[in-house]
């Protein structure tokens, strides 16, 4: 099903397949998320991301002694050299690999409010990579299609964020294909423990159709030793099915969807099954879970998982 165009985009066609311009203009407003809050709150709690995994202090040079310095952060290599007390002096690791696994097989190209959970993912994962890039982190990820993975390496610039966003792009443009590889997104996900250093923040936006034991297992590995974000993403008429007779799927392999009482109660079902599968995987490993749908602006939806400012509507995405 095409999406009602009643998105806050004045294109309707980014509804369905943003463009590069369209992913650069969000460079701007990126300016105003931040990652993470400053909180020494446990992840357990639900509401914020706790300090990231694998990061700490580094050493940054030394200094003198002075009345009042931690004896314990004596340099005792520089003392013995000269001759006289000096104490080590560290900064807070800066650079934080971020990387984003964008789901954009055939699944997600479908909405009836808003916009296509594809168009919804890539616009969400510009997002964190601008966010991402102008705090200074580095950036890499993947973009899974049905045929195969883009996979683009961590690395810091503007050249690293262009890189991925034109392949979220092109990705978008090209649309589903009949190359269909039922392991695909579990294959995809595995790959995540070869490519993700240990202290990054992983993003990972999908639908979630098809998540197999593989898929969760990987997830697993890789929370271990960084910080994980679910952002599960849904069209309404997934969970509530009207009733009547509904049509979907593309011009030529259409189907059709009797929604009588016994269908809509399976098909409730089966949206809270995946729904509680995609929770408990998050409770597990200790990964944060994000759900967003697809008439959300994707700003708002990163609201709940962040602290963006108050004061701005979300119309300036």
């Amino acid at each position: 099903m095409k999406p009602h165009l009643n998105s806050p985009e004045k294109d309707p066609r980014a509804v369905i397949r943003p463009t590069l311009d369209d992913l650069i203009r969000l460079g701007q407003p990126a300016r105003l998320i931040r990652l993470a809050r400053p909180t020494a709150r446990a992840l357990q709690s639900g509401q914020y991301l706790a300090h990231f995994k694998g990061r700490g202090m580094e050493f940054d040079e030394a200094r003198p002694y002075s009345l009042g310095d931690d004896i314990r952060s004596l340099d005792w290599r520089v003392t013995a050299r000269t001759g006289k007390v000096h104490t080590k002096l560290f900064r807070e690791e800066r650079e934080r690999p971020v990387f984003l696994s964008v789901d954009l097989r055939s699944p997600m190209f479908f909405a009836t409010r808003g916009m296509y959970k594809s168009a919804l993912a890539a616009r969400l994962a510009a997002l964190v990579a601008w966010s991402g890039h102008h705090h200074g982190d580095r950036l890499g990820g993947q973009v899974i299609t049905d045929a195969e993975v883009h996979a683009f390496m961590p690395s810091d610039g503007r050249a690293a964020v262009l890189r991925l966003i034109k392949g979220l792009a092109d990705a978008c443009e090209k649309g589903p294909t009949s190359s269909r590889k039922e392991a695909n997104f579990d294959q995809s996900l595995t790959e995540l423990h070869r490519h993700v250093k240990p202290g990054s923040l992983v993003f990972v936006l999908s639908d979630f159709r098809e998540l197999g034991e593989t898929g969760c297992a990987a997830l697993g590995r890789v929370a271990k030793h960084s910080t994980v974000v679910l952002i599960l993403l849904s069209d309404i008429l997934e969970k509530e099915l009207p009733p009547g007779i509904h049509r979907y799927g593309r011009p030529g392999q259409e189907r059709m969807l009797q929604g009588d009482e016994k269908t809509r109660l399976t098909h409730l079902l089966k949206f809270e099954q995946r729904f509680e599968k995609i929770e408990q995987l998050a409770r597990r490993y200790r990964m944060r879970m994000v759900h967003g749908w697809t008439h959300e602006a994707p700003v708002m939806i990163l609201n709940r998982a962040f602290a963006l400012p108050k004061n701005r509507s979300a119309k300036t995405i």
